[in-house]
């Protein structure tokens, strides 16, 4: 789940990030938040967050006492539980191979 922004989108901004760019990814930029209804400088901040979220997510860091680090190994361990649902999905033909 990524955490949201608790900053107003536009609001209280005193810091300035410079950075150069080639024409071409300018252009990109321009075209994508143009799309989206934004601005240059909120969709580059956005994106940039956004990024910057799941860098930092996929390095998170948590600490268990062995009690607890035993329990989640066993968990990680552990067979699946029977899953009717999930077995008639796998098993079922997509639409696209049912011709």
């Amino acid at each position: 789940m990524q955490k949201k922004s608790t900053e107003p989108v536009n609001r209280n901004r005193n810091l300035t990030i410079n950075i150069r760019v080639h024409q071409t990814q300018r252009d990109l930029i321009d075209h994508a938040a143009e799309i989206l209804g934004k601005n240059r400088s909120d969709f580059m901040l956005e994106a940039a967050c956004r990024e910057a979220e799941a860098v930092l997510l996929e390095r998170r860091l948590f600490i268990l006492d062995d009690a607890k680090f035993k329990q989640f190994m066993d968990a990680l361990d552990a067979p699946p539980m029977e899953n009717q649902n999930l077995r008639k999905l796998l098993t079922k033909k997509a639409p696209w191979d049912e011709v």
